[in-house]
């Protein structure tokens, strides 16, 4: 070959080299890419599931090995949220409102339940909770007991009666003390020998009975606020009658037998004038001044 020729061929050589030397860099590059990751890859896959494995299998200190209940607290308060600036207004607000004091005793009066959503109730004039429901069996078994004959007494011109403040107690012992209550009705009339007014018995928020109490009145300023008193007195012991307290003193025999066992009628006479009249006294009782049994004078007892 001549000398020519050969000099135009060799650079076409060298291309040739160059291309297939880069052909062959590229290729093991490209597998030493590929190989060199995989062997960390599965090294991380075991240790992944030799993390697995490990959390499957309880410790110690897992919940497994711990009491139930020491569980459940836990659960609890994992599941237990902090309070939010409106739970602790709303304990706040219950707090207050559990030592809070009662609402002023003059103020109107409130419903059943004394619920201050609950409309006041004029009791002047309101017959609210008539029949509404009735008592329960303890309050209605203190209502209807019957009196002790011991605590019944008898007016001089015969007629049976029963203290109010015997009335006050059965009251009391029905439903408590401030669970019952006298609203007045009206103004007190105040006549030339009587005054009057008339009442409503209000029962743990409940309108029950009225009547109009009275009372003798002789005069005088003072006196006023006295007979006052007694007329509402009076009052409530004509508003038990709903509610059967000491029904007895209505019942016509029960008053005759009464009499004849327990009282008499005798002749007194006034300390002050002498003159004499009959009058009617318990058997284990004495004529209270201004009158005294005058000496030689016979009782006599009613059949």
């Amino acid at each position: 070959m001549s000398a020519p020729r050969v000099l135009r061929l060799l650079p076409r050589a060298a291309n040739r080299f160059a291309i297939v030397s880069r052909s062959a860099s590229t290729s093991t590059t490209s597998t030493t890419a590929v190989r060199t990751p995989s062997r960390p890859a599965t090294a991380s896959a075991k240790k992944t599931a030799a993390a697995a494995s490990a959390s499957r299998i309880p410790s110690p200190t897992s919940a497994a090995s711990r009491p139930i209940h020491a569980t459940t607290r836990s659960a609890a308060a994992a599941r237990r949220t902090p309070a939010t600036p409106a739970d602790a207004t709303a304990a706040a607000t219950l707090s207050t409102s559990e030592t809070s004091p009662l609402p002023d005793a003059t103020g109107p009066a409130l419903g059943p339940a004394a619920d201050p959503n609950v409309p006041p109730v004029d009791w002047s004039s309101s017959f609210h909770g008539l029949s509404t429901t009735r008592f329960s069996a303890e309050a209605a078994e203190v209502l209807m007991t019957p009196i002790d004959p011991q605590d019944i007494e008898i007016k001089p011109d015969g007629i049976l009666y029963l203290p109010e403040i015997k009335y006050r107690r059965i009251l009391n012992m029905a439903f408590g003390p401030g669970g019952w209550g006298l609203a007045p009705r009206g103004e007190l009339a105040v006549g030339e020998k009587v005054v009057s007014r008339e009442y409503a018995l209000v029962v743990q928020g409940r309108y029950v009975a009225e009547a109009r109490g009275e009372c003798p009145y002789f005069g005088g300023e003072d006196g006023v606020a006295t007979a006052g008193e007694g007329s509402k007195s009076n009052a409530m012991m004509r508003c038990c009658k709903d509610l059967g307290v000491a029904s007895e003193l209505w019942d016509p025999r029960f008053i005759r037998q009464f009499k004849q066992e327990h009282c008499r009628e005798v002749w007194v006479e006034h300390v002050t004038t002498k003159k004499k009249r009959q009058i009617w006294l318990r058997k284990d009782c004495s004529p209270a001044y201004p009158y005294a049994l005058p000496a030689g004078t016979a009782s006599r007892t009613v059949r």
